[in-house]
């Protein structure tokens, strides 16, 4: 890296290096963010997740949170009184309890923010700057720094000191109003899914501005908006909208472009069929036993079934009714027809899919022992992401960042731990 500040002492912490960590994972070689040092001010899931990423492959991160712990240190359910949303967007960290409220937190942050080569936050803009730990600030303390600034609305704008959630974010952005059935309310997502698309977001903005300093030696600040984010998602409704001033109402689970598609009722259980291609829908019409269907001219374009997409479905539902789902999938599979069950979360997570994909990882943790966590999505040949570390406990690694990333003395950890300051 560009940034001339000492790497971290990695066995004040028993921080595990590359090789070693490749040679425990199978891996070939050293991790791509080896050498990499991030420091987390984030909270909750956009942020934490965004340094996540960086740790799993190979970053050094450092995550501060205030000695109570975080607020979703406190958000159930729990494993052996700990929760189990930490579990999520906190492994491979070391974890440095401080009030940064503290009269000697700033002095604390001033160093480690010298240390670092980023840093991700996710306070409400105008924050950082209160804090005294500001943009311009961090530039004086380490003219090359990368920071990450997750926030609602982002750094400019009328809208950009507003509090916002997830839902807040799916609300405003217009993905709300797309979601649910044509004629009932406005629907939130079954996940945070604004809060993970950002998370990513933020990650890809950092590795763009590790690979800029690379090039130039200069750092800057990546503005990530959740507001952007869900905003940018929100595809061909976007698009019609902008292109043509249509807007397209809700579709529930039917595709927006295509028919027939949508979800059936099986005799136990839901499936979802997509049949809405030309090459597609004469398939299923030979599958269903009505492949006259196939040669009604009504039915000939997509935009004859889309017209009578009622009608469609009712055929198709009524052969699904009276059949199991695994019979009906070995019907579409053998036709070449896509579909899916509609898999609960305890499904999916057993799944041999997710198993061929390591998509559950695990790790031992020193006082709760096995966690089970999802796995990383992103799939490299040579560099794969690694688990390194268990999600840590509040403060679990003071000594790590205080003594061997600062230096500090042990007297002057007792001297902070006795101030309260961490």
């Amino acid at each position: 890296m560009s940034n001339a500040n000492p790497a971290p002492n990695a066995a004040a912490g028993g921080a595990p290096n590359g090789a070693a960590s490749a040679a425990a994972n199978g891996a070939a070689g050293p991790s791509p963010l080896d050498g990499v040092k991030v420091l987390d001010l984030s909270r909750f899931i956009a942020g934490p997740l965004c340094a996540q990423i960086l740790a799993d492959f190979g970053a050094e991160v450092v995550k501060i949170e205030r000695p109570g712990g975080e607020d979703s240190r406190h958000h159930g359910p729990y494993h052996r009184d700990e929760s189990v949303y930490m579990f999520l967007y906190h492994r491979n960290k070391y974890d440095a309890s401080l009030d940064t409220r503290h009269p000697e937190a700033l002095g604390i942050l001033e160093r480690l923010i010298a240390w670092a080569d980023v840093v991700v936050e996710n306070y409400r803009p105008g924050t950082i700057e209160k804090m005294g730990i500001g943009y311009e600030r961090m530039k004086e303390l380490n003219p090359d720094i990368i920071l990450v600034s997750i926030s609602g609305f982002g750094q400019t704008g009328p809208d950009s000191r507003r509090a916002l959630f997830d839902a807040i974010s799916q609300a405003s952005s217009g993905l709300m109003d797309m979601t649910g059935e044509p004629d009932g309310k406005p629907t939130l997502s079954g996940t945070y899914i604004a809060d993970y698309t950002t998370g990513y977001q933020g990650a890809i903005g950092a590795l763009l501005a590790i690979l800029h300093r690379e090039r130039t030696g200069e750092g800057q600040l990546v503005d990530i908006a959740s507001f952007d984010t869900m905003f940018s998602a929100l595809g061909i409704r976007l698009m019609s909208q902008l292109m043509l001033g249509q807007d397209m109402p809700r579709s529930g689970s039917r595709d927006l472009l295509t028919a027939p598609v949508n979800v059936y009722e099986a005799a136990d259980g839901p499936i979802y069929i997509q049949a809405g291609t030309a090459s597609l829908f004469p398939k299923l019409c030979a599958v269903i036993g009505r492949p006259d269907l196939a040669e009604d001219p009504r039915f000939a374009r997509v935009e004859g079934r889309m017209t009578h997409q009622e009608f469609l479905e009712g055929e198709i539902g009524a052969w699904v009714a009276g059949r199991t789902r695994e019979v009906i999938a070995r019907a579409l599979e053998e036709a070449g027809v896509p579909y899916a069950k509609v898999a609960s979360v305890a499904e999916v997570a057993e799944s041999p899919q997710i198993a061929a994909r390591d998509m559950i990882v695990e790790s031992e943790h020193p006082e709760l022992g096995n966690i089970r966590m999802p796995g990383n999505p992103i799939k490299m040949e040579k560099t794969p992401p690694m688990v390194r570390k268990a999600p840590p406990r509040v403060g679990e690694d003071n000594s790590h960042v205080y003594g061997g990333i600062l230096g500090l003395s042990e007297a002057d950890m007792a001297q902070l731990r006795g101030s309260g300051a961490i």
